[in-house]
């Protein structure tokens, strides 16, 4: 029952901080906290507790009720390893996006925080669903509050880049809609249970169709280019927390759908389709890396950076070794705490200064040199130094897909020095050079420390002891599906 108490906890509390608007906006933000903090610590103590069960088992937890049994569908969620990483994340950036948005949305609170809390939800239920359908429920219930989170509280252009994301998004599900009701009528198993359909044979060409429905519509939420153009734009336009929510959650859901079906469901057709699924990925590095130091909104800049770290995704996914796989992961957990810090920094940057344009910015250090120092630090966790767990994540991949594909991977290792060269850039841009304002910045605020402070520590947390992530996912590399 608690893996369906997370979804009702992160639900409820949505309509009840919707309800509380009417009596004071603060209570909305304050119900919306205590909802996603109460989920991260239900499942830190049944995470302590072991579920009731052994680490070294297929799922921790499971539960499973017929839903449509009309047509054999079925309210099936189960939790293992990979999904316990990844909700952790949900309900760590799930606080941080709260706390994010305590100054910055002053209208239409309530409403606010009832979309942010049900898009939580909805990221929670693609972690942890095993049903397909249950799973298309989940992935378009994320889409809906994430479109709104963009159209109402977004900023200038909010109507474009929030309809540019419904339109990509949507197609991608209803594609993916298509190749579940393939998969389940081809397979001859006629349910939609994800236990049942592993290992099922298909003819190599339906597989081959079938593995492509799945992938571009995880593709496009990855994103893969070339369908990334929806990114810039919703990152652009979304408020602070929706742009931590997009890039440290949604893209996730996008890797974590290649991790969970395409891979296991179609192995074959996985393995002879992985030279293209690399070169992509290769390609995405170059390219969001090459277009990242070319832009002067902060924010795009940081959305481009992403589409180069997740290329790093696509590579090791598709390497089909263990080590790559351990690096994947780590790469969207690290991924999720960097980039979103970054975009938290976006926003505090447009607070004090009413602008992200890094030619209006320098000199910053010099009147905030706290802002500065913080700033210094996640840039460097971008561009994957030592000690922090993107470089953990990044040398994983390299290590592990070298074996699998030599020219693809030392291509990908130029991600490395591209990083370098935009992530510097920004720094020289915003906070070194001539100041270009005049007017008094005031430096980080005890709210914004905290923020800071808890993804700092995440990240050197993952970069020095990454092994209780590895523990975690042992038996899922060993999978055969899988590797």
């Amino acid at each position: 029952m608690m893996l369906i108490g997370l979804i009702v906890v992160l639900i409820a509390g949505g309509v009840i901080a919707w309800a509380a608007e009417s009596r004071r906006a603060g209570t909305a933000r304050w119900i919306a906290l205590a909802a996603v903090v109460f989920d991260g610590g239900w499942l830190g103590w049944a995470g302590a507790t072991g579920f009731g069960n052994s680490l070294g088992s297929r799922w921790l937890a499971t539960v499973s009720y017929p839903w449509i049994p009309m047509f054999r569908i079925s309210f099936e969620l189960s939790l293992d390893g990979l999904s316990l990483v990844m909700l952790a994340l949900t309900f760590f950036l799930g606080a941080i996006a709260v706390l994010v948005s305590w100054r910055e949305i002053t209208e239409r609170v309530g409403f606010y925080f009832f979309n942010l809390l049900l898009t939580l939800a909805g990221v929670t239920g693609v972690f942890l669903a095993t049903d397909l359908f249950l799973f298309y429920f989940f992935w378009e219930l994320m889409l809906v509050p994430m479109y709104l989170l963009i159209a109402i509280w977004g900023h200038e252009n909010r109507r474009y880049a929030s309809f540019k994301f419904f339109l990509f998004t949507q197609l991608g599900g209803l594609l993916m809609l298509v190749a579940i009701l393939g998969l389940v009528f081809f397979s001859g198993v006629h349910s939609f249970s994800y236990e049942k359909l592993l290992d099922t044979k298909l003819d190599p060409r339906t597989a081959m169709l079938l593995m492509l429905g799945f992938f571009v519509a995880f593709a496009i939420k990855l994103p893969a280019i070339p369908l990334h153009t929806w990114l810039p734009d919703a990152h652009t336009e979304a408020p602070t927390a929706a742009s931590v929510i997009l890039a440290g959650l949604l893209l996730k859901t996008g890797a974590y759908g290649l991790l969970r079906f395409v891979l296991p469901l179609f192995p074959y057709a996985a393995r002879e389709f992985a030279p293209v699924a690399m070169t992509i990925g290769v390609i995405g590095i170059l390219y969001g890396a090459v277009l990242a130091f070319a832009q002067t909104d902060l924010k795009r800049m940081v959305a481009y950076t992403s589409v180069s770290h997740m290329g790093f995704v696509l590579l090791g996914a598709f390497a089909f070794t263990a080590m790559a796989y351990r690096g994947v992961v780590m790469q969207m957990l690290c991924h999720g705490l960097s980039t979103g810090a970054l975009f938290v920094l976006a926003g505090v940057l447009q607070e004090r200064l009413h602008t992200r344009d890094l030619r209006r910015m320098g000199g910053l250090w010099a009147a905030t040199p706290r802002l500065g120092a913080v700033a210094l630090f996640f840039v460097l966790a971008s561009l994957g130094l030592p000690g922090l767990g993107n470089f953990v994540a990044e040398f994983l991949v390299l290590a592990g897909s070298f074996r699998a594909n030599p020219i693809a991977t030392s291509l990908a290792t130029i991600g490395f020095v591209l990083a370098t060269v935009y992530a510097l850039a920004l720094m020289q841009r915003a906070f070194f050079g001539a100041r270009a304002a005049t007017d008094s910045i005031a430096d980080l605020s005890p709210r914004e420390w905290l923020i800071f402070g808890a993804m700092m520590a995440g990240l050197i947390y993952l970069g020095l002891f990454p092994d209780g992530v590895f523990r975690l996912l042992e038996h899922v590399v060993r999978a055969k599906s899988m590797l």
